[in-house]
């Protein structure tokens, strides 16, 4: 068990990594995320393929952050002289040798399926490749949700956390893909503690328009969530960016609705959309964004080579703190589940 010392000298070096770049930021959100995260043993990970320096450098930053407890699976010379290119020591973190990426992502599914580890960690290979394992048939990590990727974003600007979802998977989403995006995002806030995530569907205005197809989704998403189709959430939609965030902006055009101008989570019309806003926010307005990927068994962690440290430990930690909780819900349930 951790002494008082070992605590407080762990503590200084997450504010003195995850605070780096803290002259531009005025937020710290996520160190909320990872001191939360870190009060639990390390999360077992599969790290695929981590052959490059930049993948070898966030398994190891997680691991001192004491957020995951690292299995790197790849060609062992490539990640040994990874390791070596960054100046990292990988004592103590064990290596599954295999012989490709493709055997990388194999293996790494196995033992998730296997319940050996409790997540994914992509490293250097492709994300396709990663995910085409993951939900290939038979592969024990499919669920009847399709996969969708979040964002979850730290914006100076917006007063609480901000998901954006889906900007790295599905492309061009259908109504029905689009009610899995949707239940994917809130059964994620919720697992991190907001007990009804607020939804707006957005489109370029908010109101219906035949000639509009992403209007017609989201009032579709909308319905769906008041017949039960969508739970645990509210949805609303379509809502112009302006007033799913900014509550002025939403009276000013006379919205009434329980999400306009406080929304939790943004569900975007298309991976296009998606992808533009939240790298806009990024680099004009100095938010962070800490990617998952959600609709499997366990979660999958997607990291950037331009990520910052405050991001890679944040992705960690918010994976972590999914598969922890995720799991003690699976319990409950069984637990009061009738003989």
């Amino acid at each position: 068990m951790e002494n008082a010392d070992e605590n407080l000298l762990r503590d200084r070096l997450i504010d003195k990594l995850a605070g780096a770049d803290s002259a531009t930021h005025h937020h710290d959100r996520y160190e909320a995320f990872i001191r939360d995260a870190r009060r639990h043993p390390a999360l077992r990970t599969a790290i695929v393929h981590p052959c490059s320096t930049e993948a070898i450098r966030a398994a190891v930053e997680a691991r001192e952050a004491n957020l995951l407890d690292p299995i790197l699976i790849g060609p062992e010379a490539k990640i040994r002289a990874a390791a070596d290119a960054a100046g990292l020591s990988l004592d103590g973190i064990a290596i599954e040798p295999v012989e490709h990426s493709h055997a990388a992502a194999a293996r790494a599914v196995e033992l998730g399926a296997a319940g050996k580890v409790a997540a994914l960690m992509k490293g250097s290979l492709h994300t396709d490749e990663l995910l085409a394992a993951v939900v290939a048939p038979g592969s024990g990590l499919r669920t009847e949700r399709r996969i969708s990727h979040v964002y979850a974003m730290d914006v100076p600007a917006y007063p609480k956390p901000l998901v954006i979802t889906d900007a790295a998977i599905n492309i061009a989403p259908t109504l029905e893909q689009k009610r899995d995006i949707c239940q994917n995002a809130i059964d994620f806030l919720r697992a991190m503690g907001v007990d009804k995530p607020r939804v707006a569907v957005l489109a370029a205005v908010e109101t219906v328009n035949p000639k509009m197809p992403s209007t017609l989704d989201a009032a579709a998403l909308t319905v769906m969530a008041t017949r039960g189709q969508i739970t645990g959430g509210l949805v609303d939609g379509p809502l112009a960016f302006d007033n799913a965030v900014n509550l002025a902006a939403a009276r000013t055009k006379g919205i009434v609705s329980p999400v306009a101008g406080q929304a939790d989570i943004l569900l975007m019309p298309d991976l296009e959309a998606g992808n533009m806003l939240a790298k806009q926010l990024m680099y004009f307005a100095g938010a962070d964004g800490a990617g998952l990927v959600l609709g499997a068994r366990l979660p999958i962690i997607l990291t950037s080579r331009a990520d910052s440290l405050r991001v890679r430990l944040a992705s960690a930690a918010l994976a972590k703190l999914l598969a922890e909780r995720t799991a003690k819900s699976n319990l409950d349930e069984a637990a009061g589940a009738p003989l």
